[in-house]
């Protein structure tokens, strides 16, 4: 035994299971029970360490060195077990695997491309919401906005075909749902595995890309010699896996947030330039990720406690993004607030590396709808989905009232 782990401090012990479907669908109170128990606390029935306050979560996701991505991040070890995919080049590989992706995918998606994107989503938001209307004052939210838009904008900004793209959503629900244990939600999907990760990868392969897209992108760095071309396949899937879906979630996020605070709705019309700010502050105040595990790379002091070497910690991204310690009002969605710093996108190396895309896509849509739309409200409950990993919905029946 190592003379750290002789002085450690012994942390709280929790039985609690943050994967019960009760929690899943309302994390809060877990969530304040663990920042109030102690920097670190222990879960007994997954055999982990858990961080839930802020800044606690925050150091450990930008020290890579002593909080690993490589072992995964999820529940499961690669060291010890086989993952049931090649693991992600940029979620899952601390550098200097991690490095010639991450590297490629930055430049793909750097402000210049934004730009490009940014008239095209913009029409297409327009033309979006414009049919919605038509249709309907009373609607499913969830379904005609938050899902829509990024299921037609960020796989043609890919360079996807139109046939299949119904199979994204549901891969990303069972990818997420992977980084928790083996339950009952990971069960459900188990009859679709092999289907659908087979339609995703056919997708990643040069041959199914458009030539003007960002996976066209990928594979030209690959003949450039910035990536391998083993490489290749698997960076245009994590765009694929991450880039869908928790986008739908915060933009869900972001319309339930106005829907249910009519002065911010108010305020974003008459100030449309406060969009990407309000999309910041949906993700804060929802996290549309919850969570993510590291691995120890050595024995880790934190608060006293020594996570020792190899063990998994749980980091509760949710928790954080209401931690009273750094936040004044958490619990309360507020357009004044400056969120930044929140840790919905992650922090440090592995920080999401698409996240300026997700805010563009919340731009386009919050905008389209600003134009049109005098107030929103909820007109039923809303009904959440419960994941592993996301803050998920399944539907947000809303009533808007048009302008006139």
């Amino acid at each position: 035994m190592s003379e750290a782990l002789e002085r450690a401090v012994a942390p709280p012990v929790s039985d609690a299971d943050p994967f019960a479907h009760e929690v899943l669908l309302d994390p809060e109170p877990l969530h304040q029970a663990l920042r109030e128990a102690g920097p670190i606390v222990y879960l007994s029935r997954y055999d982990v360490h858990a961080l839930a306050r802020y800044e606690h979560v925050h150091a450990a996701l930008a020290d890579w060195q002593h909080f690993a991505s490589g072992s995964g991040v999820g529940l499961a070890n690669f060291r010890h077990e086989k993952p049931w995919r090649p693991p992600s080049l940029l979620l899952e590989a601390d550098p200097p695997r991690h490095d010639a992706p991450r590297r490629v995918l930055s430049e793909i998606l750097a402000p210049p491309a934004l730009r490009r994107l940014r008239t095209r989503w913009s029409a297409v938001a327009d033309e979006l919401v414009g049919q919605v209307l038509r249709d309907a004052t009373e609607f499913d939210a969830f379904a005609a906005l938050a899902e829509a838009f990024p299921l037609r904008a960020f796989p043609d900004a890919v360079g996807l075909g139109p046939d299949g793209r119904e199979n994204l959503l549901p891969y990303g629900n069972m990818a997420f749902n992977a980084f928790g244990p083996r339950n009952d939600l990971v069960a459900a999907d188990a009859h679709r595995v092999a289907e659908l990760s087979a339609w995703v990868n056919a997708q990643c392969t040069r041959e199914a890309l458009s030539a003007d897209g960002f996976g066209a992108q990928i594979w030209a760095a690959a003949d450039r010699g910035d990536l391998s071309y083993e490489q290749a396949p698997l960076v245009v899937r994590s765009l694929l896996t991450a880039g869908i879906d928790t986008t739908v979630h915060g933009l869900a996020a972001c319309l339930y947030a106005f829907a249910t605070h009519p002065g911010a709705w108010q305020r974003l019309r008459e100030q449309p330039e406060l969009a990407r700010g309000s999309f910041d502050e949906a993700v804060r105040w929802q996290s549309p990720v919850q969570t993510f595990f590291r691995t120890a790379t050595t024995d880790v002091t934190i608060a006293g406690t020594v996570v020792p070497r190899g063990t998994k910690i749980l980091m509760f991204l949710g928790a954080a993004n209401r931690d009273p310690g750094r936040w004044h009002d958490p619990d309360r969605f507020d357009l004044t607030r400056d969120p930044s710093g929140h840790v919905g996108f992650g922090m440090g190396l592995h920080q999401c590396v698409g996240q300026h895309v997700a805010r563009l896509e919340a731009e386009a849509l919050l905008t389209a709808l600003a134009r049109r739309v005098q107030r929103i409200e909820l007109t039923g409950a809303p009904l959440r989905h419960p994941n592993n990993t996301l803050r998920s919905w399944a539907s947000l029946p809303v009533r808007v009232q048009t302008v006139a």
